[in-house]
């Protein structure tokens, strides 16, 4: 395994010179070596240059081929061993036990691509027969498939070092696409993202690709971010991070000559509805199994239950009995970084100032940046009147929503903003009310839960982590699971083309044994000739 250098990894170069910075550990407050390399507009031109060239070549890889490199990278990535765990437990505070289930996510996402990609999932493609006889007008002959955008930039994530990071989902499908990946690492993790920078070029060479391929960047300024974002080279963005840096980054894109998409997961407090029947039945429980989805990871998750709703009454009060006492018992825990435990601080006080009532707290701080979970209670009158208590606290904080009737449940879930989830906890007496609410849940979230907790997000075909903003710039896609490679292909159409100028997903005979949508029919995979 390499060691760590601080150096940027542009293309197959290292590049070591230039102002430095270091990553803190949390737990402690105290720097860790070595010292990284800022990355500046020169570097983002180089890497640039590199993927622009790469992706002509890059693009045009067979999915085997593509797929093939996808299980290099997981492999790589595994090959690192415990020193990759124990580096990112050092640069989060993240316990060893979360971090190699995170890991385990990675690869499994890495996999899932290549089989994706394998059953045809990038390539889509479609035939439409001629039919020269129709009138009053001829079809012509008409075939579909999607290829990449260009390069993509990936901006990585504060709270998720390795799953939503340099080798995460937005550089999984980004490459799954055939796009050369720019990845600007989140400077809270820098060690943990040069590893798996090292992993990735290692597949990149081992497959014979083009260098160009994968960059990394790392550094602490806007203006990277900024000169990534603006670079005429990059064709599309994947960021997860706070409303106010997804949005500047959208700014940035929006003002190109060439504007470009940015696929921004930004903000989600993630509404909560305990129907009367449900909490009627089981009240304590709930309370119980909602603080541990609230304070799991100190709260870090953009799916946290930052918002519960319920109708005032007598299983209203033991449910949050039951949640206090959870909430008393819960410790505090280590954020990922002295930024995010000073805003948590803040979003706290600021839900205080704007009317919310804490009912309880979990254990004192212990150590320099942790979280004291809280819980909080409002009427709906209060929250329907003030904006402030419907800002995301990125933490384990939460606001219960106390409802007269089911009217202002309805009036409540009518306010909330675009959100990742929305879920209802509900027996089958509260089936009327839930069908009133999933209608206006749909046109609120991307995710609709039922008798669940929204944390914990399964990375598969059906998955949506997306929603409607400010939970995403785009409403329209997914940064998890299979469908998030949509965000960067777009289609082709290819009308009378000559068989031999058709690319092979395309062709007569199917080349490539994909499955295909053949006038309106999918016709499955032909069996390759051992009969598989």
């Amino acid at each position: 395994m390499s060691a760590i250098t601080g150096a940027l990894l542009i293309g197959s170069r290292d590049v070591a010179e230039g102002p430095t910075f270091r990553a803190v550990d949390p737990a402690r407050g105290s720097e860790i070596e070595p010292a990284f390399v800022e990355a500046g507009p020169a570097h983002v031109a180089e890497a640039a240059a590199l993927a622009a060239q790469a992706f002509p070549i890059y693009r045009a890889t067979a999915p085997e081929a593509r797929a093939a490199f996808l299980d290099a990278v997981a492999a790589e990535i595994e090959a690192i061993g415990d020193a990759l765990i124990e580096r990112a437990s050092q640069e989060t505070g993240l316990p060893a036990a979360r971090l190699q289930g995170e890991r385990a996510r990675t690869t499994g996402q890495l996999r899932l691509f290549a089989s994706w990609i394998r059953a045809g999932g990038a390539d889509e493609p479609r035939l439409d027969s001629p039919l020269p006889e129709r009138k009053p007008l001829p079809r012509a002959d008409l075939r579909l498939r999607h290829i990449g955008v260009g390069p993509v930039a990936v901006f990585g994530a504060s709270n998720f070092p390795l799953a939503f990071s340099v080798a995460g989902g937005d550089t999984a499908s980004a490459l799954a696409a055939g796009c050369p990946v720019i990845v600007k690492g989140h400077p809270a993790h820098p060690g943990t993202s040069e590893l798996v920078g090292r992993a990735i070029r290692a597949a990149v060479a081992k497959a014979g690709l083009p260098e160009g391929v994968f960059s990394l960047l790392t550094g602490t300024s806007h203006e990277l971010g900024g000169a990534l974002v603006g670079d005429p080279r990059i064709a599309a963005v994947g960021f997860t991070g706070s409303r106010a840096g997804g949005l500047a980054l959208v700014a940035i894109a929006a003002k190109r000559p060439v504007p470009i998409p940015v696929y921004a997961e930004m903000s989600s407090i993630n509404p909560v509805f305990l129907l009367p029947a449900a909490l009627e039945s089981r009240a304590e429980a709930l309370g119980t199994a909602f603080v541990g989805s609230l304070t799991m990871g100190a709260g870090q998750f953009c799916t946290n239950p930052g918002l519960v709703i319920a109708i005032e009454g007598e299983g209203l009060d033991r449910f949050l009995a039951s949640a206090g006492t959870a909430m008393a018992g819960a410790p505090s825990a280590t954020m990922l970084t002295p930024g995010i435990a000073g805003a948590y601080a803040k979003g706290v006080t600021a839900l205080a100032g704007a009317g919310a009532t804490e009912i309880a707290r979990g254990g004192a701080e212990a150590g320099p940046n942790a979280c004291r979970p809280a819980l909080f209670v409002a009427e709906a009158g209060a929250f329907l009147s003030e904006a402030a208590l419907s800002h995301e606290v990125f933490g384990a904080s939460s606001l219960v929503i106390r409802c007269r009737d089911a009217a202002e449940m309805l009036a409540i879930a009518r306010a909330v903003e675009g959100q990742l989830t929305a879920t209802l906890h509900l027996d089958a007496a509260d089936h009327k009310l839930a069908a009133e609410l999933v209608p206006v849940l749909e046109e609120k979230a991307g995710r609709i839960l039922a008798n669940g907790w929204p944390t914990g997000v399964e990375v598969c075909h059906a998955m949506v982590h997306g929603g409607p903003f400010p939970a995403t710039s785009d409403p329209r896609s997914t940064s998890v699971g299979t469908l998030a490679i949509r965000r960067f292909l777009r289609p082709v159409c290819y009308q009378d083309l000559p068989e031999a100028l058709l690319p092979a997903a395309v062709k007569d005979g199917n080349p490539l044994r994909l499955p295909r949508l053949v006038d309106g029919t999918i016709v499955p995979a032909p069996a390759s000739e051992d009969g598989k």
